[in-house]
């Protein structure tokens, strides 16, 4: 079939690589370039790339831009993690924020390649100065990952919405951005010369291409900086937390005083049968028979995200309804607000129901100080960690959950970003 065909509109862009950009002309060995007629420019879906009539008519500098921007898109692997994000987040994800994220990191490494690309242009440079978080091109390409800025979107898009600041999608428009990748189906998952790759896979494939660049001193492989969206093998946090949680909740052997263990039991008779002494008393090692419980507190502080707050309730909801766990929530900022116990038959309606308050400061030794009071196996604590901690009380197991991708080191606890 002619779609199976390899591209004959990008073929002279393609050429061109191999003289001025060695890593890029890797990179496109493992992709399959196609011409259709179902877009404009170009699209992405897996590792499939497809090339419209108006890339043809573009000129031959600029066809090399965009040819190595959906080149990267394969090789950062973005249709993959597109899907990958869409699974986890469910109806609060947003495709075109996704899109923006990953646009705008490759525009910028194309760019600061000495590419050129049809103006104007979303780079990552742009949209994070209208967050507020400005820095030099090379800078920030080594700090951003899709995910990362995916969920920074999330947060600028919502305070626009607020009226705090503009829309980043507003900014994105003016740059000229248009949707021009596709998650990964099952059918071009199964298709083509990258069947069975993943994330290890890229990584080195990637590693070899950059090293053939640094080799010739162009192109993308001669970034003065690292590319921070290399994919790379990562465990969701939802796996982390669940991990943590179990082990928490495994039962902890203690000694039981009133009841002797088989060892002695065996010693004593041998004992008592050679009419010697008895020997030490040892305590049999047992487990605790009564409900484990777990005690979550949610800082109202109005720190946190609506979506991130929505997808750790759901992660919480999902532990209590599999584990047979007494769970109290509290919901605090400089005090305690409120204090409820979750059934796991009505805990997905109790939380639908939730109504927190918003605004004002956050004071952890309240919250700290009534947990321990509860005895709980571990307490999961959802904040920004921007407040007073005092000292941990005596057997009191925290794990903090927060949304920031480098969240502060507190004296005590464990703890556990979700911004990826």
């Amino acid at each position: 079939m002619a779609e199976q065909r390899h591209s004959s509109r990008a073929s002279p862009a393609l050429q061109a690589l191999t003289e001025f950009d060695p890593a890029l002309a890797t990179l496109a060995l493992w992709c399959r370039h196609r011409d259709t007629d179902t877009v404009d420019m170009a699209e992405t879906q897996g590792s499939k790339i497809g090339y419209g009539a108006g890339f043809a008519a573009l000129p031959l500098h600029q066809q090399i831009g965009v040819a190595g921007h959906h080149i990267l898109h394969v090789a950062l692997q973005h249709s993959a993690r597109m899907g990958a994000m869409a699974e986890r987040l469910g109806a609060d994800f947003a495709p075109d924020l996704w899109q923006m994220a990953c646009d705008a990191i490759v525009n910028e490494a194309i760019l600061c390649a000495g590419h050129v690309l049809p103006r104007p242009v979303l780079r990552l440079s742009g949209l994070l100065a209208t967050m507020g978080q400005e820095g030099p091109p090379e800078s920030v390409l080594s700090q951003w990952d899709a995910e990362r800025l995916y969920h920074q979107l999330q947060r600028a898009e919502g305070r626009g919405r607020d009226g705090a600041g503009g829309s980043v999608r507003d900014h994105a428009q003016g740059q000229g951005f248009r949707p021009d990748l596709s998650p990964e189906c099952g059918d071009e998952a199964q298709a083509g010369g990258t069947e069975g790759l993943d994330a290890g896979d890229w990584q080195a494939h990637l590693a070899r291409a950059m090293a053939a660049g640094r080799a010739a001193g162009v192109g993308v492989g001669a970034l003065g900086a690292p590319l921070g969206d290399l994919p790379q093998p990562r465990m969701p946090w939802e796996v982390i937390l669940r991990r943590l949680v179990l082990n928490a909740m495994l039962p902890r052997w203690a000694p039981n005083p009133s009841r002797p263990s088989p060892r002695w039991l065996a010693q004593a008779a041998q004992a008592l049968e050679a009419g010697d002494t008895l020997p030490p008393w040892q305590p049999r090692q047992s487990a605790p028979v009564h409900q484990p419980r777990l005690v979550v507190a949610l800082d109202c502080s109005g720190s946190i995200a609506p979506v991130t707050l929505r997808l750790f309730l759901a992660e919480i909801t999902g532990i209590v309804r599999r584990m047979r766990v007494d769970l109290r929530l509290i919901v605090f900022d400089e005090s305690i607000r409120s204090e409820m116990a979750l059934e796991a038959t009505r805990v997905r309606q109790v939380l639908a129901d939730l109504e927190l308050p918003q605004g004002g400061g956050t004071d952890f030794r309240p919250v700290l100080e009534r947990a321990a009071g509860l005895r709980p196996a571990a307490l999961i604590v959802l904040s920004d960690m921007d407040g007073p901690m005092g000292l941990v009380p005596k057997g009191l197991r925290v794990i903090w959950a927060c949304p920031l991708a480098q969240p502060p080191r507190p004296a005590f606890g464990q703890v556990l970003s979700l911004a990826r």
